[in-house]
């Protein structure tokens, strides 16, 4: 999921090609004596996510900093030429890779459906975590490491989704296009975007698509849960403010001094708080969860319902309203030197059909004297939650949960999806995961400690089989 970097790590370099180098913790995965029977996906998910933790993909923002995409493509290329699936390896700079394929369905005149995934992930500082973050350790009952449900381990599901077709002769029901993607913790320039506009044959037959961020549990009580599936995401508007001031010697008085003109608007724009804006998306998340819970909805005030919650509160309280997050300074060259340029990143995510309007009010929270420089811009989304697509989704969540409500949601951060819904296709996150009602799953997107619960990630196999068999 698309969001601001961070620091990263120090890292041994990788050989362009090379196939992961096993640090000093790796373990072989366990092999069964009976040699003759396929292995059960449930128990090959957690290798496959732990090799793939295990593959430091940090995508920095910079090609020259970033690393391992390549090395992560040539290990999806290889699991699936184990099994006779053949696929794509795509460049878009060195190192920067994204693998295509397709796995023909039993009604070739049907349309077909894209899966994708991304293998970057966000920088991790060892320092802060309980494990390394490349270590795909097993502790606890969870499997950890940086990119544990961001997103390997919906990229393990699919990969021992399709390695136990191809072994026991399973045809989906139509065409699956799979995609597994570079870049998108920077906007996708390098991975989606580049497929799209570059190998959009790739994708022919394309009309829906499943992605990350939905699918997930949230508990009710002990015989219900709600499943959220992503019918639609926030906008992606990156921006620089940039101020001018004159520059000086820091010890004189400088009444026009950049530092203090952006600090002005930068602090404008944390403080601010957007008006509450409910989109139909949002409003049918929270009538079924007033519902469930017995809570009264105000629609104008959803806030109150948000709040009671618990760890999820944070996405959903995101979506009600335009936002808008300081994320980095830069000024200046020496102590005593007042700078004549200052500059700030802004973290700003928009509801649908709103980008234009928070323009608007940035540009009036900022002033006349502070420029505003977009560093991308990427529209918000939003699909209806019906169709065959969702009822495949639901009777599959059902068949593994009979507690299941299926509910649509938006995802307060961006998506590949904003890419592949260009070609047409109409796109939904659904990476499903039964978790644990106390875990914070919200808190994990490029927080420390990331984890995935494996008998989650086990019950993500069999509702993605089903799913996929029957859609």
């Amino acid at each position: 999921m698309a969001g601001p970097a961070a620091g990263r790590p120090g890292r041994a370099a990788a050989r362009p090609g090379a196939l992961p180098v096993r640090p000093d913790w790796y373990e072989e995965p366990m092999t069964s004596d009976a040699a003759s029977a396929p292995p059960d996906p449930t128990a090959e998910v957690v290798d496959l996510c732990r090799d793939l933790l295990r593959i430091d993909t940090t995508n920095t923002g910079d090609n020259a900093t970033s690393a391992g995409e390549r090395v992560a493509a040539e290990y999806v290329a290889e699991k699936l030429a184990e099994v006779g699936v053949e696929s794509r390896i795509h460049e878009s700079a060195p190192g920067r890779a994204s693998l295509v394929a397709r796995i023909p369905g039993a009604d070739p005149g049907r349309d077909a459906l894209l899966v994708h995934g991304h293998l970057d992930v966000v920088p991790a500082d060892a320092d802060e975590w309980s494990v390394h973050p490349f270590s795909g350790e097993l502790r606890d009952g969870y499997l950890w490491g940086r990119g544990a449900i961001d997103m390997k381990d919906f990229d393990a599901m699919v990969l021992a989704v399709v390695r136990n077709w191809q072994r026991t002769g399973v045809r989906p029901a139509r065409d699956i296009v799979l995609a597994f993607t570079a870049d998108e913790e920077a906007g996708s320039d390098y991975g989606a975007h580049h497929l799209v506009q570059h190998h959009r044959d790739a994708f022919d037959g394309c009309t829906e698509a499943i992605g990350e961020v939905g699918g997930f549990s949230y508990t009710v009580d002990a015989s219900q849960r709600l499943y959220l599936i992503e019918t639609a995401e926030k906008g992606i508007d990156w921006l620089r403010l940039h101020a001018k001031g004159r520059p000086g010697h820091g010890s004189m008085v400088h009444d026009d001094n950049a530092v203090t003109a952006l600090a002005e608007a930068v602090a404008r724009i944390g403080r601010h708080r957007f008006p509450v804006v409910v989109t139909d998306t949002v409003r049918a998340f929270l009538e079924e969860v007033s519902d469930l819970l017995g809570v009264e909805l105000d629609p104008e005030d959803p806030e109150a319902a948000i709040a009671k919650l618990g760890p999820i509160a944070n996405i959903i309280g995101a979506t009600i309203r335009n936002t808008a997050n300081p994320t980095r300074l830069a000024a200046g060259y020496k102590d005593n030197v007042i700078p004549g340029r200052a500059t700030a990143t802004i973290d700003c995510r928009s509801l649908p059909g709103q980008s234009e309007l928070l323009e608007q009010q940035l540009r009036e929270l900022v002033g006349p004297d502070i420029a505003i420089e977009y560093v991308h811009r990427q529209p918000a989304l939003e699909t209806t939650f019906d169709g065959d697509l969702v009822e495949a989704m639901s009777a599959a969540l059902r068949a593994e949960d009979p507690g299941a409500r299926p509910v649509p949601y938006m995802l307060s951060g961006g998506t590949d999806a904003k890419a592949f819904s260009q070609l047409g296709i109409r796109c939904f996150g659904f990476a499903p995961l039964r978790l644990p009602p106390d875990l914070n799953f919200s808190g994990l997107f490029h927080g420390i400690d990331e984890r995935v619960p494996v008998d989650g990630l086990q019950f993500g196999v069999r509702v993605l089989d089903r799913f996929l068999r029957n859609c």
